[in-house]
């Protein structure tokens, strides 16, 4: 059967699984197996291990697997992945699309995002400070990950008539594991399709139109010309505020991607820095103005990564049960967060100008360590060391129920813990956030509309590569101004899906990833430019 053949009959499936099924079965893609009460309660309500979801197990049990097979790429071949991206060893003749630093730029543009700023705070209103520190875990095997589906993409991808790349899980199975397995890249192929449209685009888009929805009636007012809702059909009101956001964000979307891969890389490899580095200037200055909570807020993290208060009147099995949750927690979102085991981010490493895959493998490893071990860790310590923490469901149920603050979640919170953490310079330390999710956003647009672009591409040829491109700008006028609540659900689920046929893949090809990996180090490499004067 033809790809595109099975790609049309893959998504029929899908939309005739939305009109039956709803939204409810996509929710239970990350809850899964737990919302079966028999095996969420196994062996006992006390100690609920079958609440653990399989796809925290299937992401976590990978993550460790390959660091054991490979003798932990993260710690021994970190340092080399370093000099990589510095550049040292770019060749500017090596096939590709671009060199190591703004492969990575493009992955760090789609991984570092909503989850840095919402993400971690929703760790923190659920799991506690605690979560922090499986975040810190989750990162740390995810590193193996990231090297890991990385390293396969780049070896297996298909170099275009024109010398452009295109590679990804979807090329990894399929040149990876033979024809018998192209199902299986199909299926990854369509889910990364819609997840481009939903969660890496639609998702972002309409965040930052409400956020500057919220910014604009803050100053105008809810009833003004631009900010008044007009009722359009049930469920369903849009304002003249939300419809110019929609215009703009498309247009600066579209103005990017129509230029392919090298225009993206462009953008994203001076999109990504400034946008880290003024999220990170702002973030250092509040924890040097409250130095002294620093080391206070990581014993803290250690302390409630094993031994969370219980409920107040909770004893016994319910310590586990905190436990538990706290770790989830810091799994799910670390995971959220940088995106390992997804095969996202190795479509983009699969463009490196490099003729060693374990090279751009070694670059990816970066991943993690900016995105969730940098960033994540500020903003969790900016929201601890400011007391933003206070106003979590954590703190009120298991720590002070008689603390009368608002509660606040997500970018909320995170938008608080700068405003009360900045308060020395200036009044608007919470526009931080508001800048911060406007930059991460639209990097992340940018970057998905590759990723979706390759997938169709491998589906259905080069014919569909302009049309893909003009409905996912369209896709960011929907989203902002829609109301996406279900929209987030499907996309997480194609999120979900996308995860399993790639960590099959890993775990299939990992003793090709392990000579790839030997073979690769037995080599002396030298800097290019002295290989030149040599």
């Amino acid at each position: 059967m033809k790809k595109s053949i099975a790609a049309i009959i893959t998504f029929t499936i899908i939309f005739l699984i939305i009109l039956i099924g709803g939204v409810p079965i996509f929710d239970t893609v990350w809850s899964f197996p737990g919302n079966f009460d028999i095996i969420k309660n196994f062996p006992s309500e006390e100690l609920p291990i079958g609440s653990i979801p399989l796809m925290i197990l299937a992401l976590l049990g990978t993550g460790i697997f390959v660091s054991v097979k490979l003798v932990f790429p993260q710690l021994f071949k970190f340092w080399h992945g370093v000099k990589v991206t510095g550049g040292i060893y770019d060749d500017p003749n090596d096939e590709g699309d671009l060199n190591h630093f703004r492969a990575l730029a493009t992955a760090l543009s789609a991984t570092v995002g909503i989850g840095n700023i919402a993400g971690v705070a929703t760790a923190l209103y659920y799991g506690g400070p605690g979560a922090l520190f499986w975040m810190w875990i989750t990162a740390f095997f995810g590193t193996a990950l990231k090297f890991s589906e990385c390293t396969l993409a780049h070896k297996y991808r298909d170099i275009l008539p024109d010398g452009s790349t295109a590679g990804g899980p979807m090329y990894t199975i399929d040149k990876g594991l033979g024809p018998r397995w192209r199902w299986l890249a199909v299926a990854f192929a369509c889910f990364a399709v819609i997840c481009s449209f939903a969660t890496g685009n639609a998702i972002q888009s309409f965040t930052v139109s409400d956020q500057i929805y919220s910014e604009a009636t803050q100053i105008l007012g809810a009833t003004s010309s631009l900010t008044a809702k007009h009722y359009i059909f049930s469920g369903f009101e849009v304002s003249l505020q939300q419809v110019i956001n929609g215009v703009i964000l498309a247009a600066i979307v579209a103005l990017v991607i129509i230029g392919g891969i090298k225009r993206i890389g462009h953008v994203t490899g001076l999109l990504s820095p400034i946008m880290a580095a003024f999220y990170v200037i702002a973030a250092v200055l509040i924890l040097i103005s409250n130095i002294d909570k620093v080391l206070p807020s990581f014993g803290m993290i250690f302390e409630m990564a094993f031994n969370p208060p219980a409920e107040i009147a909770g004893v016994g099995g319910g310590a586990f049960l905190v436990f538990l949750n706290t770790m989830l927690w810091g799994i799910k979102r670390g995971l959220y967060s940088n995106e390992a085991g997804q095969g996202s981010a190795a479509i983009a490493h699969s463009t490196a100008k490099t003729r060693f895959s374990v090279r751009e493998g070694t670059v990816a490893m970066l991943e993690p360590f900016i995105d969730t071990i940098t960033i994540c860790t500020l903003t969790g310590l900016v929201i601890i060391t400011t007391g933003a923490w206070h106003h979590t469901e954590f703190y009120v149920n298991r720590i002070d129920p008689t603390f009368g603050g608002e509660l606040l979640n997500a970018s909320l919170l995170t938008s608080l813990a700068f405003k009360e953490g900045l308060s020395w310079l200036f009044d608007y330390g919470d526009k931080i956030v508001t800048v911060g999710v406007l930059l991460f956003a639209i990097s992340t647009m940018i970057s998905w509309s590759f990723y979706g672009d390759r997938a169709a591409l491998y589906l259905f040829g080069e014919k569909a590569i302009k049309p893909y491109k003009w409905f996912f700008v369209l896709f960011v006028f929907i989203g902002a101004i829609a109301e996406l609540e279900a929209v987030w659900s499907f996309g997480d689920a194609a999120l979900g899906f996308m995860t399993f046929p790639n960590l099959i893949s890993i775990i299939l090809l990992s003793g090709v990833l392990k000579k790839s990996l030997t073979d690769y180090f037995k080599i002396t490499h030298i800097p290019h430019k002295q290989l030149n004067k040599d």
